[in-house]
C-alpha cells in the first residue's frame, strides 16, 4: 500500500462542481504529474466540505489548510508554494470577515469550530466513490457487529435508548417505529429512504448522498436486519443526478464486496437495494404518498391507519426513514447507545444537521448538538446578518416551518422549543432575514409554495391554502381589512387541523407564526397602507430629491419605460402612473438622490 506524505482534498459536490471545481481536480492532477509529485502526493475528490459559498474549496493535509475559490490558475502556485515549498499560499486561505485575518487552518475557522460532526463525519474527507475509504474509516463495522454479534431485537433496543428520532420532520422515535414493522406480521417487509428532499434551499440529504453514500446503505442495512426485511428502495429525486450516481457506484461496489445481496458476510441475512427516481413532487415527501410513487400511480397521500409498519408499500409491511436517520445508525451501533444519548437535550438528542442560508455571512451545510441556541448558529457559525444589518426572523423547517422573531435568538433549537414557539424542526431548512424583509410577503412566498405543490386530493388543503393566499396577496396590496386578519388566522387553523397529510397541516404555519410575532406589519400594510420593509411593490413609490440630485440624467437614460423626465434646467422627476417599480433607477444613481418611500 502506497505512502502519501500530502493529501490534496477537492470538494466534488454539486456546489463546488457548479463553481469549477472539476477544472481545478484536473489541474492539480495534471500540474502533480508534472512536477513528479504524483506517487508522493494523494490527490482525492470529495464529497460536499459544507461552506459551499466559498468554493471551490480545496484542502491539503498534514497542515489542514483550507484554501478558498480556487481556480485552475491558482493550482500551479500551491503546488510549487505548499506542496513543494512547504509554503502556505496566503492569499488563498479563509479570511474572517470582521478583522480582515487570515485563518490558515480548517478546524480554527469559526464556521467549523462549533460543529459536531456525525452524519457529515466523512464528506468532504473521503472520495465517496471508493468503498475502500469509507472502510478504512469504521466503515461496514457497525454491521458486522449486528450480524455477528446482536440479535435484531437488540439492535432495537440500542436505537431505541439511544434516542434518535426521525430527522425528516415528525421527529417520531426512530427505534419505536423500527419495533413496530419488527412486530408486524407478513411474509414480506420493506425498507425504504426518503430521499426526496424538496424545500427550496435546503440541500442536505443531497450532500449527504454524494459525499458518504455508504453510510446511508449501512444504516438501511441495520434498519432491514432489525426489522426483517430483505429488500429496500431509495427515493431520489431526478434532480439530484450526482447523487443518484453515486449511490448506484456504492450499491454496486457493496454488492461486489457482498455487502448487499444474499448471505452477506455469510451471515444468513440477504438484502437487495433498489433506487427510485422521483420527479420532483413536493408531495412525494410524505411517505404515503412516496410509496403510491414507488408502486407506479399518482403521488398522493392516504389516510392511515393503516400506518406503513403494517401496511406499507404493495401492502406489506414498511419502515420509512429519512437519509439523515439512516446516516446517524452505524455510529450509534459501533459506539453505543449512551455515546450518541450524551450528546443534545432531554428529549432531543444527538446533532442536527441545517442548510444554513438566507442574509447571513456564511451561509451552508452544519452540523449542530440539539440544544444549540439560534443566536450561536447565526452570529458564530454564520457570522452574522450580511452587510451587518439588523436581525429580523429566522424561518426553520421549510416552507411548512414557522417564522421565529429576535425573541427566540436564545431559544434551545431541539424539537420541544421549537414546536413550543410554533414552529418546527423539519428536515433542517433554515432561513434568516433581514431588518429589509417583508414578514407578510414571506408569508406569501411560502404560501404560494405549499399551494402550487398540494395534490388536491383534500378540500381543506386545496381550497383553504388557496383562500389564504388570495387574503395575502390583497394584504400586499394595500386591499386587506382587520377582519381579514381573523378570517386568515381561523382559517389557517381549520387548514392545520383538518388536512389529510402534512403537507396541509403545516403549510399555514409561516402565516400563523408572522401573525403571531409580527401581528403590526400585516397592520400597517392595512391601516397605513405602508409596507414597513418597503418590499410590497403594491405599496412602494420612488421619488427623486431635488436638493441630492445633480441633473446628470442617469435615471432618465437607464429607465426601462422612460417615466422619468427632466433636464439641465427642469428637475427630474418620476411619472408614478407610468413607473415599473423595477429599482433601476436608485440602483444607477451615483448621487442617492432616488428614494423609495
Amino acid at each position: 500500500m502506497p505512502i502519501y506524505r500530502a493529501h490534496v482534498l477537492v470538494c466534488g459536490g454539486t456546489g463546488c462542481t457548479a463553481s469549477g471545481s472539476g477544472e481545478v481536480f484536473k489541474a492539480f492532477r495534471e500540474e502533480l504529474a508534472k512536477k513528479g509529485l504524483d506517487k508522493e502526493i494523494m490527490l482525492v475528490e470529495t464529497g460536499c466540505h459544507g461552506m459551499c459559498e466559498m468554493g471551490p474549496i480545496v484542502v491539503v493535509y498534514p497542515e489542514g489548510a483550507f484554501y478558498c475559490g480556487v481556480t485552475p490558475k491558482d493550482v500551479p502556485e500551491i503546488v510549487e508554494e505548499h506542496l513543494y515549498k512547504g509554503r502556505l499560499v496566503k492569499r488563498l486561505l479563509y479570511t474572517m470577515p470582521e478583522e480582515m485575518l487570515k485563518v490558515p487552518h480548517y478546524k480554527d475557522i469559526p464556521f467549523y469550530k462549533k460543529q459536531h460532526r456525525i452524519v457529515l463525519r466523512n464528506c468532504g474527507f473521503i472520495d465517496p466513490d471508493r468503498i475502500e475509504e469509507y472502510i478504512s474509516r469504521d466503515g461496514y463495522q457497525a454491521l458486522a457487529k449486528v450480524l455477528t454479534s446482536m440479535k435484531p431485537e437488540e439492535v432495537i433496543e440500542e436505537v431505541k435508548k439511544s434516542g434518535l428520532r426521525g430527522r425528516g420532520g415528525a421527529g417520531f422515535p426512530t427505534g419505536l417505529k423500527w419495533e413496530f414493522a419488527h412486530k408486524a406480521r407478513g411474509d414480506k417487509k420493506y425498507i425504504i429512504c426518503n430521499a426526496d428532499e424538496g424545500d427550496p434551499g435546503a440541500f442536505m440529504d443531497r450532500s449527504i448522498l454524494e459525499g458518504d453514500p455508504h453510510s446511508v446503505i449501512e444504516g438501511m442495512l441495520i434498519g432491514a436486519y432489525a426489522i426483517g426485511s430483505d429488500e429496500g428502495y431509495i427515493y431520489c429525486r431526478a434532480e439530484y443526478p450526482l447523487a443518484i450516481k453515486r449511490l448506484k457506484t456504492a450499491i454496486a461496489q457493496a454488492e461486489e464486496y457482498g455487502l448487499l445481496g444474499d448471505d452477506i458476510m455469510g451471515s444468513g441475512f440477504s438484502f437487495h437495494l433498489h433506487i427510485k427516481e422521483g420527479a420532483g413532487a413536493f408531495v412525494c415527501g410524505e411517505e404515503t404518498a412516496l410509496m403510491a410513487s414507488i408502486e407506479g400511480r399518482r403521488g398522493m397521500p392516504r389516510p392511515r391507519p393503516p400506518f406503513p409498519a403494517n401496511s406499507g408499500l404493495w401492502g406489506k409491511p414498511t419502515n420509512i426513514n429519512n437519509v439523515e436517520t439512516w446516516a446517524n445508525v452505524p455510529p450509534i451501533i459501533l459506539n453505543g447507545s449512551d455515546w450518541y444519548a450524551a450528546l443534545g437535550t432531554a428529549k432531543s438528542k444527538g446533532t442536527k444537521v441545517f442548510a444554513l442560508t438566507g442574509k447571513v455571512k456564511h451561509t451552508g451545510l452544519i452540523e449542530v448538538p440539539m440544544g444549540i441556541t439560534m443566536r450561536e448558529i447565526i452570529f458564530e457559525l454564520g457570522g452574522g446578518i450580511l452587510g451587518d444589518r439588523g436581525f429580523k426572523a429566522v424561518q426553520i423547517g421549510g416552507p411548512s416551518g414557522g417564522c421565529l422573531s429576535e425573541q427566540h435568538l436564545d431559544l434551545s433549537v431541539d424539537y420541544e422549543s421549537l414546536t413550543g414557539a410554533g414552529a418546527i424542526m423539519g428536515s433542517g431548512g433554515l432561513v434568516v432575514m433581514d431588518e429589509d424583509t417583508c414578514m407578510v410577503d414571506v408569508a406569501k412566498f411560502f404560501l404560494e409554495f405549499t399551494q402550487r405543490e398540494s395534490c388536491g386530493k383534500c378540500g381543506p388543503c386545496r381550497e383553504g391554502t388557496k383562500q389564504m393566499l388570495l387574503m395575502l396577496n390583497a394584504i400586499t396590496k394595500g386591499e386587506g381589512t382587520l377582519e381579514d386578519l381573523d378570517k386568515l388566522e381561523k382559517l389557517a387553523q381549520m387548514v392545520k387541523e383538518m388536512s389529510l397529510c402534512g403537507l396541509g397541516q403545516t403549510a399555514p404555519n409561516p402565516v400563523l407564526t408572522t401573525l403571531r410575532y409580527f401581528r403590526h406589519e400585516y397592520e400597517a400594510h392595512i391601516l397605513e397602507k405602508r409596507c414597513p420593509a418597503k418590499a410590497c411593490v403594491a405599496l412602494i413609490r420612488y421619488t427623486i430629491n431635488p436638493e441630492r440630485c445633480r441633473k446628470c440624467g442617469i435615471c432618465a437614460r437607464n429607465c426601462p419605460v422612460g417615466c422619468i423626465s427632466g433636464d439641465r434646467n427642469t428637475p427630474y422627476v418620476i411619472d408614478q402612473d407610468r413607473c415599473i417599480k423595477c429599482g433601476t433607477c436608485i440602483e444607477v444613481c451615483p448621487f442617492h438622490a432616488v428614494e423609495k418611500i
